[in-house]
């Protein structure tokens, strides 16, 4: 109940902060109305700009904001709104020229007054923002480019707009106004600073060092970390970091990775990492005693935050490593609480942690059932996919109802997985999953 009513409140909050801008044309004496579609477009105008300007915000990674959502869901929010916002700055030049407000000879940004030219900037950066996402793989951009691109046209659209409607002035003219819109501007800048230079600065004081590099079946790799001159890091099984390899923390090249480790030794700590990309794909080759830099924890994909008599972790491919995080260190906590682990992959030579999982179901209340779409000769496991018939089979019949289920790994196993739960009765709210699916 507590983090629903947060997560309420959050969401108030943002409502209010969105809307806020509005209320320049209260403050003080209320300007000269200029005409209908002109005071809708500007209305629409400083709601677009609250919105991207609360996108910083969003993806200020604060586990008090992102807890009683998940990590996934902030950033699918984040990236909704963008489009929301997108649409109402748009929206907002576009009804004052064709309403006749506006001359189109405005968008000559070599002619027109400067006020036009920060307009007109700031609109063509939101659309690069937005191109450059959707078509991130056709474009070619790697991660890396993409990110920094992101951040880049990010604050541009945002200190552009803010210079738009600083040198227009209508609704931020007087005292009253000037000082809400310092306030809102500061704020912006405010993000801008904690995320950019000092988060970034805290981290570099706690750098980790890479203890191992162990290879693991299918293409993947654990990347063993010890810190260095301090006490490492605490975090709930489950939950991921943001990981800067060889580079300083102020670098916008990281990438999100849940522990794989278990969470009762802070003093290492492990990523398994799949080859899958740009960075992936040299993470078998970085020597030991290479610097990294950790930001985190993050998420609320843990069994610690919804306890249950039992679990049942649903995973496919590098999707185990939440789930082998968990039940690690339930074993390592001696915790007698019966498990079930449903593992999907291609083949069985691509199956990851396949003899630890076998240890493990000698620690622990463990029952794996591994389910291959393309299994060897003789293979008298499970084939195809994780379907209702499948987990009906394989979870306890009495009790189900009972249990939290965790699902992580390709998007249309975990969409399937958690439909075919549904149809089986299990509450919704015992349903949760971890999507990395950030762009």
């Amino acid at each position: 109940m507590r983090i629903v009513t947060h997560g309420f409140l959050w969401l108030f909050l943002y409502v209010v902060l969105a809307v806020a801008p509005l209320f320049f044309a209260f403050a003080g004496d209320t300007p000269e109305s200029r005409g209908f579609w002109t005071e809708l477009s500007v209305g629409l105008g400083f709601i677009g700009l609250a919105v991207l300007g609360l996108q910083f915000a969003v993806t200020a990674r604060s586990n008090g904001v992102d807890a009683p959502y998940g990590l996934d869901i902030v950033l699918k929010f984040h990236k909704e709104m963008s489009f929301v916002g997108f649409a109402f700055v748009l929206i907002h030049p576009l009804m004052l020229f064709v309403s006749g407000a506006a001359d189109w000879a405005l968008l000559n940004v070599v002619d027109a007054p400067w006020r036009a030219r920060f307009g007109v900037a700031s609109v063509v950066a939101l659309v690069l923002i937005i191109v450059t996402s959707l078509w991130k793989e056709r474009l070619r951009l790697r991660y890396e480019v993409w990110r920094l691109l992101h951040g880049v046209l990010a604050v541009v659209v945002v200190v552009t707009a803010l210079a738009h409607v600083q040198l227009v002035g209508h609704y931020v003219s007087g005292p009253w106004r000037q000082a809400l819109w310092a306030v809102m501007s500061l704020s912006v800048v405010s993000l801008l600073i904690w995320v950019r230079v000092v988060k970034p600065f805290l981290i570099l004081r706690r750098p980790w060092v890479v203890e191992q590099v162990v290879a693991r079946e299918g293409d993947t790799s654990s990347l063993v970390l010890r810190p260095d001159g301090h006490d490492g890091m605490r975090f709930q099984p489950g939950q991921f970091a943001w990981i800067t390899v060889g580079r300083s923390p102020m670098r916008i090249t990281e990438h999100p990775f849940s522990f794989s480790s278990s969470a009762e030794d802070p003093q290492r700590v492990e990523f398994t990492i799949k080859a899958l990309g740009d960075f992936t794909g040299t993470v078998a080759d970085i020597e030991p005693g290479t610097d990294v830099y950790l930001d985190g924890p993050y998420g609320v994909f843990t069994y610690e935050r919804n306890e249950a008599p039992g679990f049942a972790f649903i995973a496919g491919g590098i999707g185990i490593t939440p789930a082998l995080s968990m039940v690690r260190t339930l074993a390592d906590r001696g915790d007698r609480r019966p498990l079930w682990l449903v593992y999907a992959n291609g083949e069985w030579d691509e199956v990851t942690f396949r003899d630890e999982l076998e240890e493990l179901q000698q620690r622990c209340d463990l029952r794996v059932l591994h389910v291959l779409t393309d299994p060897p000769p003789g293979w008298d496991g499970a084939e195809g996919f994780v379907t209702e018939e499948l987990l009906d089979a394989h979870l306890p019949p009495e009790g189900r109802g009972r249990l939290e289920y965790f699902i992580c790994g390709p998007g249309p196993m975990m969409d399937a997985a958690t439909e075919a739960l549904e149809s089986l009765g299990i509450d919704v709210d015992r349903i949760h999953s971890e999507r990395f699916d950030f762009i």
